[in-house]
């Protein structure tokens, strides 16, 4: 199932992305505030459960994500921003990191570092902006389903309605929330009207 953001303040923070002025402090800042947004959607049917606490008013209990069965997943370089944004919310979850480069010729992405902890039963909650043929995406959640968690969630900024596609077929049972499905993939299958790489973008590394 996909869920596609329409409140107007992602809208507006993702249009700024595009803007070739935003300098790579800004752009990293909008992309926190975004994934702020998607994971509040994401998680909102989540269960809480009581723990007691200490307040102003001596011992009382409230309800609470239980963080510890929370583990984030970046793919790594684009997705940090993003795991950076959602640890500080939940700063006692678990972090994952995958590690893919896509193939210019061929399009397909090849994992070359895994560096996930124990899933099994956990809620697994990958964060990557952007999902344009899906290929990497797709092949981090095979990954992380041979791993056994309890459920796999994708956060996600951008992506294109080829991809969407693509990520419905090969993995129909997963809850994919992103700020914008964009126009298409062109020839080379970047998103139009898309927003430049993401990874080179947040952190000046452009050729």
């Amino acid at each position: 199932m996909i869920h596609e953001l329409s409140n107007p303040v992602a809208k507006t923070l993702l249009n700024h992305l595009r803007e070739i002025q935003s300098d790579a402090l800004r752009f990293r800042h909008i992309i926190q505030e975004l994934t702020r947004l998607l994971v509040y959607e994401a998680l909102k049917t989540e269960t809480v459960e009581d723990q007691t606490i200490t307040t102003w008013q001596g011992e009382q209990t409230f309800g609470f994500i239980k963080e510890e069965d929370l583990i984030f997943v970046t793919i790594l370089r684009a997705g940090l921003p993003m795991i950076e944004s959602v640890t500080a919310l939940f700063p006692k979850a678990s972090s994952g990191f995958l590690a893919m480069k896509r193939d210019e010729k061929t399009h397909q992405s090849v994992l070359y570092y895994d560096r996930i902890p124990e899933c099994k039963d956990k809620t697994v909650i990958i964060v990557d902006p952007m999902v344009a043929t899906a290929g990497s995406l797709c092949d981090a959640i095979s990954v992380i389903q041979a791993k056994l968690p309890k459920k796999i969630i994708s956060l996600n900024i951008i992506g294109s309605p080829e991809g969407m596609v693509i990520l419905e077929q090969k993995h129909p049972n997963i809850e994919v929330f992103i700020a914008q499905i964009d126009e298409k993939l062109n020839e080379n299958k970047y998103i139009i009207p898309g927003l430049g790489d993401a990874g080179d973008r947040s952190y000046n590394t452009e050729k």
